[in-house]
Protein backbone atom coordinates (compact mmCIF):
# COMPACT_ATOMS: atom_id res chain seq x y z
CA UNK A 1 0.00 0.00 0.00
CA UNK A 2 1.31 3.47 -0.81
CA UNK A 3 1.88 5.97 1.98
CA UNK A 4 -0.84 8.36 0.75
CA UNK A 5 -3.39 5.55 0.88
CA UNK A 6 -2.20 4.61 4.37
CA UNK A 7 -2.69 8.25 5.39
CA UNK A 8 -6.21 8.22 3.89
CA UNK A 9 -7.04 5.04 5.80
CA UNK A 10 -5.76 6.63 9.04
CA UNK A 11 -8.00 9.63 8.36
CA UNK A 12 -10.98 7.28 7.97
CA UNK A 13 -10.03 5.57 11.23
CA UNK A 14 -9.83 8.91 13.04
CA UNK A 15 -13.25 9.85 11.65
CA UNK A 16 -14.74 6.51 12.69
CA UNK A 17 -13.43 7.07 16.24
CA UNK A 18 -15.94 9.94 16.57
CA UNK A 19 -18.77 8.09 14.80
CA UNK A 20 -18.54 9.92 11.48
CA UNK A 21 -20.87 8.47 8.90
CA UNK A 22 -20.80 7.94 5.14
CA UNK A 23 -16.99 7.80 5.19
CA UNK A 24 -15.56 7.64 1.66
CA UNK A 25 -12.07 7.49 0.25
CA UNK A 26 -11.92 8.63 -3.37
CA UNK A 27 -8.89 7.88 -5.54
CA UNK A 28 -8.46 11.09 -7.55
CA UNK A 29 -4.92 10.42 -8.87
CA UNK A 30 -6.07 10.06 -12.47
CA UNK A 31 -8.38 13.08 -12.34
CA UNK A 32 -6.33 15.92 -10.84
CA UNK A 33 -2.92 16.92 -9.53
CA UNK A 34 -4.23 18.57 -6.34
CA UNK A 35 -4.09 15.34 -4.31
CA UNK A 36 -4.08 11.56 -4.60
CA UNK A 37 -7.05 10.89 -2.33
CA UNK A 38 -10.04 12.67 -0.89
CA UNK A 39 -11.48 11.44 2.39
CA UNK A 40 -15.07 12.61 2.80
CA UNK A 41 -17.21 12.06 5.87
CA UNK A 42 -20.14 13.58 7.74
CA UNK A 43 -21.22 14.57 11.21
CA UNK A 44 -24.77 15.28 12.27
CA UNK A 45 -23.99 18.75 13.71
CA UNK A 46 -21.16 21.27 14.04
CA UNK A 47 -20.07 19.89 17.42
CA UNK A 48 -19.60 16.43 15.93
CA UNK A 49 -17.86 17.87 12.85
CA UNK A 50 -15.34 19.58 15.15
CA UNK A 51 -14.84 16.40 17.16
CA UNK A 52 -14.29 14.36 13.98
CA UNK A 53 -11.72 16.86 12.66
CA UNK A 54 -9.92 16.85 16.03
CA UNK A 55 -9.87 13.05 16.08
CA UNK A 56 -8.43 12.87 12.57
CA UNK A 57 -5.76 15.42 13.52
CA UNK A 58 -4.81 13.49 16.67
CA UNK A 59 -4.81 10.11 14.92
CA UNK A 60 -2.45 11.34 12.23
CA UNK A 61 -0.27 13.31 14.66
CA UNK A 62 0.32 10.07 16.60
CA UNK A 63 1.66 8.63 13.33
CA UNK A 64 3.89 11.69 12.84
CA UNK A 65 1.72 13.13 10.06
CA UNK A 66 0.63 16.76 10.30
CA UNK A 67 -1.64 18.80 8.06
CA UNK A 68 -0.20 21.63 6.05
CA UNK A 69 -3.43 23.63 6.09
CA UNK A 70 -6.85 23.51 7.71
CA UNK A 71 -9.95 25.63 7.05
CA UNK A 72 -13.48 25.90 8.39
CA UNK A 73 -12.83 24.93 12.01
CA UNK A 74 -14.54 28.02 13.47
CA UNK A 75 -17.84 27.46 11.61
CA UNK A 76 -17.54 23.64 11.47
CA UNK A 77 -20.02 23.20 8.62
CA UNK A 78 -17.20 22.02 6.34
CA UNK A 79 -13.71 21.43 7.70
CA UNK A 80 -11.00 20.92 5.09
CA UNK A 81 -7.73 19.36 6.22
CA UNK A 82 -4.86 19.32 3.72
CA UNK A 83 -2.29 16.57 4.25
CA UNK A 84 -0.63 17.09 0.86
CA UNK A 85 -1.47 13.90 -1.04
CA UNK A 86 -4.65 13.49 1.03
CA UNK A 87 -7.35 16.12 1.48
CA UNK A 88 -10.00 15.49 4.13
CA UNK A 89 -13.48 17.00 3.95
CA UNK A 90 -15.53 16.74 7.15
CA UNK A 91 -19.06 17.97 6.50
CA UNK A 92 -22.13 18.74 8.50
CA UNK A 93 -24.75 16.51 6.87
CA UNK A 94 -26.75 19.27 5.13
CA UNK A 95 -23.61 20.99 3.85
CA UNK A 96 -22.36 17.72 2.36
CA UNK A 97 -25.66 17.24 0.56
CA UNK A 98 -25.48 20.78 -0.81
CA UNK A 99 -21.92 20.54 -2.18
CA UNK A 100 -22.15 16.87 -3.16
CA UNK A 101 -18.41 16.33 -3.71
CA UNK A 102 -18.85 12.63 -4.38
CA UNK A 103 -21.06 13.49 -7.36
CA UNK A 104 -18.65 16.19 -8.55
CA UNK A 105 -15.84 13.61 -8.40
CA UNK A 106 -18.13 10.78 -9.55
CA UNK A 107 -15.50 9.28 -11.87
CA UNK A 108 -13.12 8.72 -8.97
CA UNK A 109 -12.85 5.10 -7.82
CA UNK A 110 -13.95 4.47 -4.25
CA UNK A 111 -11.38 2.76 -2.06
CA UNK A 112 -12.62 0.18 0.48
CA UNK A 113 -12.09 1.23 4.08
CA UNK A 114 -9.66 -0.82 6.14
CA UNK A 115 -11.85 -0.36 9.24
CA UNK A 116 -14.97 -2.46 9.77
CA UNK A 117 -18.29 -0.60 9.53
CA UNK A 118 -19.62 0.47 12.93
CA UNK A 119 -22.60 -1.90 12.80
CA UNK A 120 -20.16 -4.83 12.62
CA UNK A 121 -18.37 -3.70 15.74
CA UNK A 122 -21.19 -4.78 18.03
CA UNK A 123 -21.42 -3.09 21.39
CA UNK A 124 -17.86 -1.75 21.35
CA UNK A 125 -17.86 1.94 22.34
Amino acid sequence: MDSALETAQLCAEGAENKKAFDILILDIRELTVIADYFVICSGSNTTQVSAIADSIGHTLAKAGIHYSHVEGVAEAHWVLMDYGDVVVHVFEEQTRTYYSLEKLWGEAPRIPLSIPPRELLGSVS
